[in-house]
């Protein structure tokens, strides 16, 4: 598996290490990845987190910007300013610093969550949250959608 799938929720010891779930450290080996970038989501209370091919898929984008316009300038404050590397221990910890809590509001446990090419890390109240409201979107479009469909068959 090389994606990122699922979610796990995972306790912090008192050293402020967290495990990275071994499915989500298996889809990191595989892509070679032994250094983390981890960004400040900009919509969500949650770190974006990826290897280095996260960080690249930005700054590449940056350098598309026109450095007259300013945009690029804001890009590279968020995409730098707000991101901080992560390095696993030997047993597939990270640390939960002030810098992940701070945005997050982490204090005790941490949910990984899956979002494919890259996971996020989320405060588990928050997490559900964020979830139900997803979720809820989700079925008021899909409810739109049907409403519209029965319209056009009328």
């Amino acid at each position: 598996m090389d994606r990122f799938l699922s979610n796990a929720v995972n306790r912090i010891d008192a050293k402020g290490r967290v495990s990275v779930p071994a499915h989500f450290r298996t889809a990191l080996q595989k892509r070679g990845f032994s250094e983390l970038y981890a960004l400040r989501a900009l919509e969500a209370p949650a770190m974006d987190v990826g290897g280095l091919d996260l960080l690249d898929r930005y700054e590449q984008r940056i350098a598309q910007e026109d450095p007259f316009l300013g945009q690029g300038d804001d890009m590279s404050f968020f995409v730098h300013g707000d991101g901080t590397f992560l390095k696993l221990d030997q047993d597939g910890r990270i640390t939960m610093s002030d810098f992940i809590r701070g945005h997050t509001g982490i204090t005790t446990e941490a949910v990984f969550v899956g979002r494919g090419a890259f996971f996020q890390i989320w405060e588990p109240g928050r997490f559900m949250e964020h979830g139900k409201a997803v979720r809820e979107r989700l079925l008021s479009l899909r409810q739109a959608r049907d409403r519209i469909g029965a319209r056009a068959s009328e």
